[in-house]
């Protein structure tokens, strides 16, 4: 099991190489993501000895019960929180994640302000933005990204380095990761989270400089029950 997942996480860094290669842009420039959410310890572990070090959880609780013993052997490892994250689970996640991408609400922005302050600790934030105006999905709305960085910047005194969206299901990907971008670029953000496991070489080609990838790497997930 190890060795083929070793060989998929290999494979995903050949074709964002590719695919970077295909559009002029250094495959350094885009980061792997590795979605682990869902897999145990030990089925982070091969990717971790084979040399990633950047991984994405969607959940506070489970990042807090899985990660402080892997990253004491490796401790260069950065941690992104690309799931929603409630108001209250903002001290955890100041004090767990190097990165969180799914800034989405004033409230969360305040909560995140408060344990900034409070901890010293300054991770990395993107805005999350509902490029398909999904009313069952977290984000905000394209037409409010603009006062929404304005208020965490001038209100809260948050530093917001970049955006990250996850396109409509039924929706072609591209136009999604163009308005993004064209957003960042807007703004002077420099970091661009979009593409997972069947979209990513597409979002590259938009200049995503970080992928989100987890089932090409670690294998379907378990439905839910």
């Amino acid at each position: 099991m190890s060795e083929s997942v070793v060989t998929q996480w290999q494979a995903v860094r050949d074709e964002i190489a590719r695919a970077a290669s295909d559009n002029e842009r250094t495959p350094g420039d885009v980061t792997l993501v590795a979605v682990s959410k869902t897999v145990a310890a030990e089925g982070i572990r091969p990717v971790l000895e084979a040399g990633q070090r950047v991984f994405g959880e969607n959940y506070v609780q489970e990042t807090a019960a899985k990660w402080p013993g892997l990253r004491e052997a490796y401790p260069d490892v950065e941690l992104h929180l690309i799931g929603p994250l409630q108001s209250n689970k903002a001290r955890e996640a100041v004090a767990l994640f190097d990165v969180i991408q799914t800034l989405d609400r004033t409230s969360l922005a305040a909560a995140l302000a408060k344990e900034v302050r409070r901890a010293g600790r300054q991770p990395v934030l993107l805005v999350q933005v509902n490029t398909g105006d999904e009313p069952q999905k977290g984000g905000v709305s394209p037409s409010a990204v603009d006062a929404f960085l304005a208020e965490c910047r001038d209100t809260h005194g948050l530093t917001v380095s970049g955006l990250m969206c996850i396109p409509p299901a039924e929706d072609p990907p591209s136009a999604h990761f163009g308005m993004l971008a064209a957003i960042a670029a807007r703004h002077g953000l420099t970091w661009l989270s979009m593409g997972m496991s069947a979209d990513y070489p597409a979002a590259i080609q938009m200049g995503a400089t970080h992928v989100r990838v987890g089932s090409a790497i670690f294998g379907a997930r378990p439905a839910k029950t």
